[in-house]
């Protein structure tokens, strides 16, 4: 994870205070899925973006990947990833073993232990045990809905993330939580939201371990448990940006057929918690073909025949932005198990940043990607591990 690796060249064609960006690119987006401790890799993600001195316009995230969008958002661009380093390193650096044999049956062996150190005492800077367990606490206390307090979690997000900084707007913030009553997904967006740790906290509140958090008069779980991945809140904005999407995502839906209980319990979180990024671009690419299609008749039609609202329908339909998604999509290891996602070593943490880093670094060279769809086309999808387009 050395930041003095050599990087890519890139022409600047906007001013140096929001990084490269491809010609006709209004906005560099990074959208950053949940998945607990494989969220290194996104850290990593960012380390290869930023060596190429591509920053982000707007970061938006669910559960782990709210947290590392806040530290972003949180922080200028030089100081964004010291803080990254600073929290995965904190909350990973409890020693395991002092030494692993080589073999994949020595380290399922010690990611097993890993993953129940972290069940039985927490991790440093992220969530304690609570005293009392929650099935021995009266109905109604504090213990009694999880089974950890994320007191430490608040207390890192205050010293890593500058919340002044986010809420003046300058890079677009959003994460995504659940409404505990009424089941409803809801995106805490700088754009009309004050942002505070809580809302960060709330994006991460998975239960039942980790405590429901109270905003207002609502209390709110972790988004991932309704959608994984925010990537159809920008799809949504209606803003007309031609835009460069980095989808991070940390659950892979391809896999292989499992052979073992162990398999079958990590492919169903897999399958469980994968971006529905397939589907959100198909609906997408859908919607922006009916698009064409309508602009199309109503240009077929004399102006003066239109209406007032016509136009304006006509006139918005004209400007429908450009979006390329770079797809990075983390891929376990084969001696990781259905516990990757809480086993917090740091020898894990430095595994996972290494492969974002390294498949980043990839992707980038793609120059042929690192472009604008051509004018009409609308959305295309690339991922570096498919080796394919999907247009």
């Amino acid at each position: 994870m050395d930041a003095r690796t050599s990087q890519p060249t890139y022409q600047t064609h906007q001013p140096p205070s929001r990084g490269w960006r491809p010609e006709r690119c209004d906005r560099v987006a990074l959208v950053l899925q949940g998945g607990g401790a494989l969220g290194a890799y996104q850290a990593g993600v960012y380390q290869a973006l930023h060596e190429a001195g591509i920053e982000p316009d707007w970061v938006c995230g669910v559960s782990i990947g709210a947290i590392n969008s806040a530290i972003i958002a949180g922080n200028r661009p030089e100081k964004r990833l010291d803080a990254l380093r600073i929290f995965w390193e904190r909350i990973t650096n409890r020693k395991i073993w002092h030494y692993t044999p080589d073999g994949d049956v020595f380290r399922q062996w010690r990611n097993f232990y890993s993953a129940w150190m972290t069940s039985a005492m927490g991790q440093p800077g992220f969530f304690t045990p609570h005293q009392v367990n929650p099935w021995f606490s009266p109905v109604g206390a504090r213990t009694a809905t999880s089974y950890y307090d994320t007191k430490p979690l608040r207390d890192s997000l205050r010293e890593l993330v500058d919340f002044d900084l986010i809420n003046e707007k300058k890079v677009r913030f959003a994460v995504g939580a659940v409404n505990v009553l009424s089941g409803n997904f809801i995106y805490f967006d700088n754009a009309h939201d004050e942002i505070e740790p809580e809302h960060v906290m709330a994006s991460g509140a998975l239960p039942p371990a980790l405590p429901m958090v109270r905003i207002g008069t609502d209390h709110f779980w972790d988004g991932g448990i309704v959608s994984n991945t925010p990537l159809q809140h920008l799809l949504d904005q209606e803003d007309a940006l031609n835009s460069l999407v980095f989808q991070v995502d940390l659950f892979s839906a391809r896999g292989v057929l499992p052979r073992s209980i162990q398999d079958v319990m990590a492919r169903h979180k897999d399958i469980m918690y994968s971006s529905r990024t397939r589907h959100n671009t198909d609906v997408y690419r859908r919607t922006h073909n009916l698009k064409v299609l309508l602009y199309k008749a109503l240009s077929n039609i004399p102006d003066e025949q239109l209406s007032e609202d016509d136009r304006k329908l006509k006139t918005s339909l004209r400007n429908m932005p450009e979006i390329a998604i770079l797809h990075l999509i983390y891929q376990q290891k084969a001696y990781e198990g259905d516990a990757k996602d809480h086993e917090f070593s740091g020898t894990s943490m430095r595994e996972h940043w290494s492969s974002g880093y390294e498949d980043t670094k990839r992707t980038l060279k793609r120059r042929d990607w690192i472009k604008m769809p051509e004018e009409g086309m609308g959305l295309v999808v690339h991922d570096v591990h498919r080796e394919t387009e999907s247009a």
